[in-house]
Protein backbone atom coordinates (compact mmCIF):
# COMPACT_ATOMS: atom_id res chain seq x y z
CA UNK A 1 0.00 0.00 0.00
CA UNK A 2 1.19 3.39 -0.55
CA UNK A 3 2.05 5.34 2.39
CA UNK A 4 0.91 9.34 2.62
CA UNK A 5 2.11 11.79 5.24
CA UNK A 6 0.72 14.83 5.65
CA UNK A 7 2.33 17.47 6.87
CA UNK A 8 2.77 21.43 8.30
CA UNK A 9 -0.69 20.98 9.83
CA UNK A 10 -0.79 24.08 12.13
CA UNK A 11 -2.91 22.02 14.81
CA UNK A 12 -4.00 18.36 14.75
CA UNK A 13 -6.71 16.95 16.49
CA UNK A 14 -6.46 13.48 17.65
CA UNK A 15 -9.03 12.49 19.71
CA UNK A 16 -6.43 10.61 21.71
CA UNK A 17 -5.42 12.28 24.97
CA UNK A 18 -1.88 9.91 24.91
CA UNK A 19 -1.48 11.54 21.36
CA UNK A 20 -1.39 15.22 22.56
CA UNK A 21 -2.88 17.85 24.81
CA UNK A 22 -6.15 17.81 26.57
CA UNK A 23 -9.33 15.82 25.71
CA UNK A 24 -8.53 16.65 22.22
CA UNK A 25 -5.33 15.26 22.35
CA UNK A 26 -4.06 18.46 20.24
CA UNK A 27 -0.75 18.46 18.63
CA UNK A 28 0.62 21.83 17.06
CA UNK A 29 2.79 21.76 14.40
CA UNK A 30 2.28 18.26 13.44
CA UNK A 31 1.93 15.77 10.98
CA UNK A 32 0.09 12.19 10.36
CA UNK A 33 0.74 9.30 8.04
CA UNK A 34 -1.75 7.47 6.30
CA UNK A 35 -0.83 3.73 5.26
CA UNK A 36 -3.87 2.50 2.91
CA UNK A 37 -7.03 2.97 4.43
CA UNK A 38 -5.82 3.42 7.88
CA UNK A 39 -3.69 6.16 9.91
CA UNK A 40 -0.42 4.92 10.79
CA UNK A 41 1.28 7.77 12.47
CA UNK A 42 0.88 10.90 14.23
CA UNK A 43 2.74 13.10 15.91
CA UNK A 44 5.32 16.77 15.58
CA UNK A 45 6.05 17.57 12.02
CA UNK A 46 10.10 17.14 12.83
CA UNK A 47 9.44 13.59 13.78
CA UNK A 48 7.40 12.69 11.02
CA UNK A 49 8.58 9.38 8.96
CA UNK A 50 9.28 9.01 5.71
CA UNK A 51 6.62 7.73 3.14
CA UNK A 52 6.02 7.20 -0.53
CA UNK A 53 3.99 10.35 -0.90
CA UNK A 54 3.59 13.78 0.92
CA UNK A 55 0.35 16.52 0.92
CA UNK A 56 1.17 19.91 2.58
CA UNK A 57 -1.58 21.18 4.61
CA UNK A 58 -0.11 24.33 4.42
CA UNK A 59 -1.10 25.62 8.25
CA UNK A 60 -5.00 24.01 7.91
CA UNK A 61 -6.11 22.57 10.96
CA UNK A 62 -6.85 18.57 10.46
CA UNK A 63 -9.54 17.23 12.49
CA UNK A 64 -11.19 14.07 12.41
CA UNK A 65 -14.22 13.59 9.50
CA UNK A 66 -17.50 14.08 11.78
CA UNK A 67 -19.69 11.43 12.97
CA UNK A 68 -23.49 12.03 12.00
CA UNK A 69 -25.12 9.87 13.92
CA UNK A 70 -28.81 10.87 13.44
CA UNK A 71 -30.17 11.27 10.61
CA UNK A 72 -33.59 10.97 8.37
CA UNK A 73 -32.36 11.03 4.82
CA UNK A 74 -34.29 8.35 2.96
CA UNK A 75 -37.52 10.83 1.93
CA UNK A 76 -39.23 12.26 -1.01
CA UNK A 77 -41.12 15.98 -0.86
CA UNK A 78 -40.78 19.11 0.65
CA UNK A 79 -42.69 20.96 3.62
CA UNK A 80 -41.43 24.89 3.02
CA UNK A 81 -44.81 25.55 3.66
CA UNK A 82 -44.86 23.86 7.04
CA UNK A 83 -41.54 25.73 8.24
CA UNK A 84 -43.14 29.10 6.65
CA UNK A 85 -46.07 28.67 8.96
CA UNK A 86 -43.74 27.62 11.79
CA UNK A 87 -41.88 30.81 11.78
CA UNK A 88 -44.90 32.60 11.62
CA UNK A 89 -46.13 31.03 15.01
CA UNK A 90 -47.44 27.52 14.82
CA UNK A 91 -45.63 25.09 16.65
CA UNK A 92 -44.12 21.91 15.93
CA UNK A 93 -45.66 18.42 16.10
CA UNK A 94 -45.10 15.22 15.27
CA UNK A 95 -47.91 15.09 13.08
CA UNK A 96 -46.21 16.98 9.97
CA UNK A 97 -44.36 13.85 9.50
CA UNK A 98 -47.30 12.51 7.56
CA UNK A 99 -46.64 15.18 4.78
CA UNK A 100 -43.25 13.34 3.89
CA UNK A 101 -44.62 9.92 4.52
CA UNK A 102 -47.06 10.29 1.56
CA UNK A 103 -44.53 12.23 -0.92
CA UNK A 104 -41.97 9.32 -0.07
CA UNK A 105 -44.78 6.59 -0.44
CA UNK A 106 -45.15 8.25 -4.05
CA UNK A 107 -41.66 8.45 -4.91
CA UNK A 108 -39.50 5.97 -7.09
CA UNK A 109 -36.55 3.77 -5.71
CA UNK A 110 -34.42 5.90 -7.79
CA UNK A 111 -35.74 9.35 -6.90
CA UNK A 112 -34.87 8.13 -3.34
CA UNK A 113 -31.56 7.04 -3.87
CA UNK A 114 -31.11 9.93 -6.05
CA UNK A 115 -31.95 12.30 -2.93
CA UNK A 116 -30.48 10.09 -0.52
CA UNK A 117 -27.31 10.86 -2.35
CA UNK A 118 -27.31 14.13 -3.19
CA UNK A 119 -27.64 14.69 0.66
CA UNK A 120 -24.58 12.76 1.21
CA UNK A 121 -22.16 14.79 -0.57
CA UNK A 122 -23.59 17.49 0.56
CA UNK A 123 -22.80 16.31 4.04
CA UNK A 124 -19.46 15.11 2.92
CA UNK A 125 -18.51 18.33 1.49
CA UNK A 126 -18.70 19.97 4.98
CA UNK A 127 -16.76 17.20 6.49
CA UNK A 128 -18.74 14.49 7.50
CA UNK A 129 -17.26 11.03 6.77
CA UNK A 130 -19.56 8.82 8.72
CA UNK A 131 -23.44 9.22 9.05
CA UNK A 132 -26.39 6.79 10.12
CA UNK A 133 -29.67 7.26 8.33
CA UNK A 134 -32.94 5.70 9.50
CA UNK A 135 -36.78 4.29 7.49
CA UNK A 136 -40.02 6.18 8.83
CA UNK A 137 -41.20 8.01 6.32
CA UNK A 138 -43.03 4.68 4.38
CA UNK A 139 -44.87 3.29 6.91
CA UNK A 140 -45.84 -0.19 5.42
CA UNK A 141 -43.38 -2.98 5.17
CA UNK A 142 -42.79 -2.39 1.69
CA UNK A 143 -41.73 1.23 1.95
CA UNK A 144 -39.60 0.12 4.85
CA UNK A 145 -37.52 -2.36 3.86
CA UNK A 146 -36.79 -0.36 0.60
CA UNK A 147 -35.68 2.08 2.15
CA UNK A 148 -33.57 0.39 4.19
CA UNK A 149 -32.35 -1.54 1.42
CA UNK A 150 -31.39 1.32 -0.43
CA UNK A 151 -29.73 3.12 2.50
CA UNK A 152 -27.41 -0.36 3.22
CA UNK A 153 -26.28 0.41 -0.15
CA UNK A 154 -24.77 3.65 1.02
CA UNK A 155 -23.76 3.53 4.57
CA UNK A 156 -23.42 0.47 7.22
CA UNK A 157 -25.14 2.76 10.00
CA UNK A 158 -29.27 2.44 8.86
CA UNK A 159 -31.53 2.45 11.16
CA UNK A 160 -34.97 0.70 11.07
CA UNK A 161 -37.67 3.48 12.44
CA UNK A 162 -41.02 2.05 11.43
CA UNK A 163 -41.93 3.26 15.00
CA UNK A 164 -41.54 7.13 13.68
CA UNK A 165 -45.25 7.44 14.38
CA UNK A 166 -48.38 5.24 13.94
CA UNK A 167 -49.09 4.94 10.15
CA UNK A 168 -52.07 7.04 8.93
CA UNK A 169 -53.49 3.52 7.54
CA UNK A 170 -53.78 2.94 11.35
CA UNK A 171 -55.06 5.85 13.08
CA UNK A 172 -57.89 4.00 14.70
CA UNK A 173 -55.98 1.02 15.57
CA UNK A 174 -52.43 2.27 16.78
CA UNK A 175 -52.14 -1.37 19.02
CA UNK A 176 -52.34 -3.23 15.55
CA UNK A 177 -49.73 -0.76 14.13
CA UNK A 178 -47.69 -1.76 16.74
CA UNK A 179 -48.29 -5.45 15.72
CA UNK A 180 -47.30 -5.00 12.25
CA UNK A 181 -44.12 -3.05 13.24
CA UNK A 182 -42.55 -5.87 15.92
CA UNK A 183 -43.88 -8.24 13.35
CA UNK A 184 -44.00 -8.68 9.75
CA UNK A 185 -42.52 -5.18 8.77
CA UNK A 186 -39.26 -5.80 11.52
CA UNK A 187 -38.92 -9.57 9.83
CA UNK A 188 -38.97 -7.71 6.14
CA UNK A 189 -36.74 -5.06 7.09
CA UNK A 190 -33.94 -6.34 10.12
CA UNK A 191 -31.78 -7.99 7.21
CA UNK A 192 -30.86 -4.07 6.05
CA UNK A 193 -30.64 -2.63 9.33
CA UNK A 194 -28.07 -2.45 12.52
CA UNK A 195 -30.43 -0.35 14.37
CA UNK A 196 -34.17 0.48 15.48
CA UNK A 197 -35.32 3.32 17.06
CA UNK A 198 -38.94 4.83 18.54
CA UNK A 199 -40.13 7.75 18.20
CA UNK A 200 -41.19 8.09 22.09
CA UNK A 201 -43.78 10.93 22.70
CA UNK A 202 -47.00 12.04 22.73
CA UNK A 203 -48.52 12.32 19.37
CA UNK A 204 -46.03 9.36 18.86
CA UNK A 205 -45.35 6.00 20.66
CA UNK A 206 -45.53 6.07 24.51
CA UNK A 207 -43.52 3.84 26.92
CA UNK A 208 -45.08 0.75 26.88
CA UNK A 209 -45.14 0.78 23.30
CA UNK A 210 -41.94 2.00 22.85
CA UNK A 211 -40.48 -0.97 24.63
CA UNK A 212 -42.15 -3.31 23.21
CA UNK A 213 -41.15 -1.82 19.83
CA UNK A 214 -37.36 -2.09 20.63
CA UNK A 215 -37.56 -5.43 22.61
CA UNK A 216 -38.94 -7.30 19.50
CA UNK A 217 -35.98 -5.53 17.48
CA UNK A 218 -33.13 -6.57 20.01
CA UNK A 219 -34.57 -10.38 19.62
CA UNK A 220 -33.92 -10.23 15.67
CA UNK A 221 -30.33 -8.56 16.84
CA UNK A 222 -30.82 -4.79 16.15
CA UNK A 223 -29.27 -2.63 18.71
CA UNK A 224 -31.80 0.38 20.10
CA UNK A 225 -31.67 3.79 19.70
CA UNK A 226 -34.80 6.05 20.57
CA UNK A 227 -35.77 9.24 20.00
CA UNK A 228 -36.35 10.57 23.53
CA UNK A 229 -37.65 13.66 25.07
CA UNK A 230 -37.66 15.99 22.41
CA UNK A 231 -41.00 18.07 23.04
CA UNK A 232 -41.85 16.95 26.75
CA UNK A 233 -40.75 14.95 29.61
CA UNK A 234 -41.61 11.41 29.24
CA UNK A 235 -40.27 7.94 29.65
CA UNK A 236 -37.66 7.83 27.01
CA UNK A 237 -34.66 8.30 28.29
CA UNK A 238 -35.18 5.91 31.34
CA UNK A 239 -36.23 3.42 28.60
CA UNK A 240 -33.12 3.76 26.55
CA UNK A 241 -30.80 3.04 29.71
CA UNK A 242 -32.63 0.19 30.44
CA UNK A 243 -32.52 -1.16 27.41
CA UNK A 244 -29.36 0.01 26.87
CA UNK A 245 -29.58 1.57 24.27
CA UNK A 246 -26.92 3.16 22.32
CA UNK A 247 -28.23 6.58 22.09
CA UNK A 248 -30.77 8.57 23.37
CA UNK A 249 -31.29 11.57 21.11
CA UNK A 250 -32.64 14.74 21.35
CA UNK A 251 -33.06 15.05 25.63
CA UNK A 252 -34.23 18.64 25.44
CA UNK A 253 -36.74 17.88 28.20
CA UNK A 254 -34.66 16.44 31.08
CA UNK A 255 -35.52 15.29 35.29
CA UNK A 256 -32.06 15.22 37.43
CA UNK A 257 -33.04 11.34 37.58
CA UNK A 258 -32.44 11.51 33.69
CA UNK A 259 -28.97 12.76 33.80
CA UNK A 260 -28.26 10.78 36.17
CA UNK A 261 -29.33 7.65 34.41
CA UNK A 262 -27.43 8.85 31.20
CA UNK A 263 -24.05 9.86 33.28
CA UNK A 264 -24.52 6.17 35.14
CA UNK A 265 -24.67 4.06 31.76
CA UNK A 266 -22.95 3.26 28.36
CA UNK A 267 -26.34 5.24 26.74
CA UNK A 268 -24.74 8.51 24.89
CA UNK A 269 -27.09 11.64 24.91
CA UNK A 270 -27.39 12.73 20.86
CA UNK A 271 -28.52 16.25 21.15
CA UNK A 272 -29.26 18.04 17.61
CA UNK A 273 -29.62 22.18 17.51
CA UNK A 274 -30.81 21.87 14.28
CA UNK A 275 -34.17 20.64 15.74
CA UNK A 276 -34.53 22.95 18.20
CA UNK A 277 -33.38 25.92 15.62
CA UNK A 278 -35.67 25.02 13.13
CA UNK A 279 -38.80 25.12 15.49
CA UNK A 280 -37.51 27.94 17.51
CA UNK A 281 -37.85 25.38 20.39
CA UNK A 282 -36.01 24.87 23.91
CA UNK A 283 -32.30 24.43 23.67
CA UNK A 284 -31.19 21.34 25.28
CA UNK A 285 -28.64 21.93 28.20
CA UNK A 286 -25.50 20.02 27.06
CA UNK A 287 -23.79 21.87 30.01
CA UNK A 288 -25.87 20.08 32.47
CA UNK A 289 -25.33 16.83 30.90
CA UNK A 290 -21.64 16.87 30.35
CA UNK A 291 -20.78 18.78 33.97
CA UNK A 292 -23.07 15.51 35.39
CA UNK A 293 -20.74 12.91 33.26
CA UNK A 294 -22.73 11.96 30.36
CA UNK A 295 -21.44 11.52 27.28
CA UNK A 296 -22.76 14.05 24.29
CA UNK A 297 -22.92 13.18 20.92
CA UNK A 298 -23.72 16.64 18.50
CA UNK A 299 -25.39 15.37 15.07
CA UNK A 300 -27.65 17.23 12.53
CA UNK A 301 -31.02 15.41 13.10
CA UNK A 302 -31.58 16.41 9.06
CA UNK A 303 -34.77 15.84 7.81
CA UNK A 304 -37.32 17.68 5.66
CA UNK A 305 -39.48 18.87 8.73
CA UNK A 306 -37.65 19.86 11.55
CA UNK A 307 -34.06 20.15 10.99
CA UNK A 308 -33.27 20.63 7.30
CA UNK A 309 -29.66 20.85 7.69
CA UNK A 310 -26.81 18.65 6.85
CA UNK A 311 -23.62 20.78 8.28
CA UNK A 312 -22.29 19.35 11.20
CA UNK A 313 -20.12 22.83 11.46
CA UNK A 314 -23.33 24.66 12.13
CA UNK A 315 -24.69 22.48 14.85
CA UNK A 316 -21.34 23.01 16.36
CA UNK A 317 -21.88 26.80 16.18
CA UNK A 318 -25.40 26.28 17.54
CA UNK A 319 -24.25 23.62 20.47
CA UNK A 320 -20.68 26.49 21.77
CA UNK A 321 -23.52 29.74 21.31
CA UNK A 322 -26.38 27.94 22.65
CA UNK A 323 -25.78 24.96 24.59
CA UNK A 324 -23.58 26.03 26.66
CA UNK A 325 -20.21 23.62 25.14
CA UNK A 326 -16.91 24.89 24.86
CA UNK A 327 -15.42 25.08 20.90
CA UNK A 328 -13.45 22.01 22.26
CA UNK A 329 -16.44 19.61 23.80
CA UNK A 330 -18.44 20.67 20.95
CA UNK A 331 -16.19 19.15 17.85
CA UNK A 332 -15.20 15.88 20.20
CA UNK A 333 -19.01 15.54 20.35
CA UNK A 334 -19.43 16.01 16.65
CA UNK A 335 -16.43 13.13 15.98
CA UNK A 336 -15.49 10.87 19.03
CA UNK A 337 -19.03 11.54 20.94
CA UNK A 338 -20.80 10.35 17.15
CA UNK A 339 -18.29 7.35 17.02
CA UNK A 340 -19.63 6.57 20.24
CA UNK A 341 -22.97 6.82 19.41
CA UNK A 342 -22.76 4.18 17.13
CA UNK A 343 -20.58 1.72 19.26
CA UNK A 344 -17.62 2.47 16.71
CA UNK A 345 -13.99 2.16 18.09
CA UNK A 346 -12.45 2.85 14.41
CA UNK A 347 -13.52 6.07 13.83
CA UNK A 348 -14.12 9.63 15.59
CA UNK A 349 -10.39 9.85 16.38
CA UNK A 350 -7.20 9.95 14.28
CA UNK A 351 -4.81 7.30 16.63
CA UNK A 352 -2.95 5.03 14.46
CA UNK A 353 -4.68 2.10 14.09
CA UNK A 354 -8.34 4.44 13.17
CA UNK A 355 -9.97 4.66 9.65
CA UNK A 356 -8.23 7.60 7.59
CA UNK A 357 -11.38 9.98 7.79
CA UNK A 358 -10.19 13.00 8.48
CA UNK A 359 -11.19 17.34 7.44
CA UNK A 360 -8.77 19.95 6.79
CA UNK A 361 -10.32 23.39 7.62
CA UNK A 362 -9.31 26.93 5.85
CA UNK A 363 -8.18 27.61 9.72
CA UNK A 364 -5.30 27.21 12.00
CA UNK A 365 -7.50 26.27 14.34
CA UNK A 366 -10.87 23.96 14.98
CA UNK A 367 -12.03 27.05 16.97
CA UNK A 368 -12.99 28.78 13.87
CA UNK A 369 -15.96 26.40 13.58
CA UNK A 370 -17.34 28.45 16.04
CA UNK A 371 -15.87 31.35 15.99
CA UNK A 372 -16.87 31.59 12.34
CA UNK A 373 -20.27 30.57 12.24
CA UNK A 374 -21.76 29.64 8.33
CA UNK A 375 -18.33 30.09 6.54
CA UNK A 376 -17.32 27.20 4.76
CA UNK A 377 -14.25 26.53 6.36
CA UNK A 378 -13.89 22.58 4.81
CA UNK A 379 -11.20 22.77 2.48
CA UNK A 380 -10.15 18.99 1.87
CA UNK A 381 -12.04 15.66 3.11
CA UNK A 382 -10.16 12.71 3.06
CA UNK A 383 -12.02 9.10 3.84
CA UNK A 384 -10.85 6.14 4.44
CA UNK A 385 -7.39 7.52 3.10
CA UNK A 386 -8.51 9.06 -0.39
CA UNK A 387 -9.10 12.39 -0.78
CA UNK A 388 -12.78 13.15 -1.36
CA UNK A 389 -13.28 16.26 -1.48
Amino acid sequence: MTTTAITHIGTLVTNNPELGDGPLGRIDDAALVIDGDKIAWAGPAKNVPATDEAHDAAGRAVIPGFVDSHSHLLFAGDRTAEFNARMEGRAYSAGGIRTTVAATRAATDAALEANLTHYLAEALRQGTTTFETKSGYGLTTEDESRALRIAAAHTDEVTYLGAHIVSPDFADDPAAYVELVTGEMLDACAPHARWIDVFCEKGAFDGDQARAILTAGKARGLHPRIHANQLSYGPGVQLAVELDAASADHCTHLTDADVDALAHSDTVATLLPGAEFSTRAQWPDARRLLDAGATVALSTDCNPGSSFTSSVPFCIALAVRDMGMTPDEALWSATAGGAQALRRTDIGHLAPGARADLTLLAAPSHVHLAYRPGVPLVSQVWRGGVRAV
